[in-house]
């Protein structure tokens, strides 16, 4: 028997040793860069990897919640202390946090793909039209991913080509980030075209989306002119007739009217075609939808990890509709306990009224992007297509722009658009002859109203250099607000460990 397991042995060693040099023969069969970008199909699939970057945790999860409740209109009173101080209470002692350094992480996941593409589908010989748009799509990507971390992080490194493990990127300034997000999105514009005429390629990103992402980043950078031109294409220019308002405010948050006149940048969701549970990891292509509805879904649906503060829907009591009844976004954007004006007992959460759920309680829950429309619970795949960008939000940037560029008479007309939507008086009849900073003011109201739980409010509240800890008033989170710290987040520290020419953000 000895013999047996000698003989054994001795195979195995010398089996070992003559496949040594086999092991490092590459498998024909494995896709490479060098065998991948050779025809039009391949630059096709390679530009939509780009888009599958959207599905991604970091990105369709938490990064919404960073912008929601990193500002004053929400707050996490999560179990998981750790996600409540990282993403609602300034509190991040660990900058290798996971959910941050997800949104970190696959913003820059999103940033390879986009430079594959740019690198390698110029030499491909395929329709110069259909190449000129791949590329289009590629810097939009690029230019957005460079959007959020200069957004969140400011002062990280421009990869622009496809990186290397040897690559060791310097630090870049926010200036110079928001620099290439400009540069990027410019590039993407003039590439990409209007409107597709085929119905299956629907979603993908167009001139108008690229065009409203350049503004904001624009505006960011306080160069309100700039922004002004860009948006010029979109509200007196040739795509000005492809957008509008829908009549319904809240059709822009329903599973069942997605992809309406009203959306300028929308992200697609899907339900898993081999969906057999509502846990992440036991089926195959589980991030065809967003899990973001699961993190916001009220207590008995979903997990609240993330919630709205009460102060915020007094704000839309101010006003009432000039058939003297409640702003109808009210009930559009929240869950509480009078979502309905009737009060607790008639306000339906989920199939049962709020006083069943919940009995006494004034806590109050995000619901744009929830599926309370279409069934009675949440899940970890939603559906609900995330609307980025609506062309409401475009309305009221062009009006700040025109404030800003002392332009505030011909800005009127694109609030009353807005507020006329949704029954409000227009802003010309009760609010004439306002000062540019009183209509700055309203423009803080307006934006307040019509877009919040849409992931903006950060950004503007930072454009408008009101971050700071006097908004403690309305968010305790403030309390804790270190102006010249925590407007930016800071780098993990793991990439930190791998590049000496990184440095960390100041302050952390």
């Amino acid at each position: 028997m000895k013999n047996i397991y000698y003989i054994l042995l001795c195979f195995l060693i010398i089996h070992f040793y003559s496949c040594e040099d086999e092991l490092d023969i590459v498998n024909p069969n494995e896709v490479t860069n060098e065998s991948f970008w050779q025809n039009e199909k391949d630059a096709v699939q390679g530009v939509n990897a780009c888009y599958s970057t959207l599905h991604r945790t970091g990105f369709s999860r938490w990064q919404p919640m960073l912008y929601d409740l990193r500002s004053d209109v929400g707050a996490s009173n999560s179990p998981w202390s750790d996600l409540a101080n990282a993403l609602d209470k300034f509190i991040q002692p660990d900058s290798n946090f996971g959910p941050v350094v997800d949104v970190y992480r696959d913003n820059y996941i999103g940033i390879f793909r986009t430079n594959q593409v740019l690198d390698n589908v110029p030499d491909i010989d395929m329709d110069e039209d259909l190449k000129n748009r791949i590329l289009g799509e590629a810097y939009f990507f690029r230019g957005m991913h460079y959007y959020h971390l200069a957004s969140l992080w400011g002062n990280v490194p421009l990869q622009l080509a496809t990186s290397k493990p040897t690559d060791f990127p310097a630090t870049s300034s926010e200036a110079e980030v928001w620099a290439q997000v400009i540069d990027d999105l410019q590039n993407a514009a003039v590439r990409l075209p209007i409107t597709y005429d085929d119905p299956i390629e629907l979603g993908r990103i167009t001139k108008g989306g690229a065009s409203a992402l350049l503004a904001k980043a624009y505006m960011q950078i306080k160069e309100y002119a700039s922004a002004k031109d860009v948006l010029d294409f979109l509200v007196i220019g040739e795509g000005a007739g492809l957008y509008d308002l829908v009549p319904d405010y809240s059709d822009n948050f329903k599973v069942t009217s997605e992809n309406n006149v009203e959306s300028v940048i929308e992200w697609g969701y899907a339900n898993n075609p081999l969906e057999f549970t509502d846990q992440d990891t036991d089926t195959p292509n589980h991030n065809f939808g967003t899990s973001i509805a699961q993190f916001y879904g009220p207590p008995g649906v979903g997990f609240t990890d993330g919630e709205a503060l009460r102060w915020v829907t007094g704000e839309f009591e101010i006003e009432r509709t000039i058939t003297d009844e409640r702003d109808p976004r009210l009930a559009a954007t929240f869950l509480y306990d009078f979502t309905n004006p009737a009060g607790p007992m008639f306000t339906q959460v989920y199939g049962l009224s709020f006083e069943e759920r919940y009995g006494p309680n004034d806590r109050v829950f995000f619901r744009k992007f929830l599926n309370d429309h279409i069934k009675n619970e949440e899940g970890f795949r939603s559906e609900n297509n995330y609307r980025f960008i609506r062309y409401s939000d475009v309305l009221l940037m062009y009006a700040e722009c025109l404030n800003a560029t002392n332009n505030t008479i011909a800005a009127y007309q694109y609030i009353d658009r807005v507020r006329t939507r949704v029954g409000l008086a227009p802003l010309s009849g009760v609010k004439p002859g306002l000062t540019q900073t009183e209509f700055l003011e309203q423009i803080k109201h307006e934006r307040l109203l019509e877009l919040t739980g849409e992931g903006h409010r950060f950004n503007d509240l930072k454009r408008w250099g009101d971050l700071g800890s006097s908004l403690s008033d309305r968010d305790a989170g403030f309390t804790n607000f270190e102006i010249g710290k925590h407007e930016l987040l800071p780098i993990p520290q793991q990439d930190l460990d791998i590049n000496p020419n990184m440095n960390q953000n100041p302050r952390w």
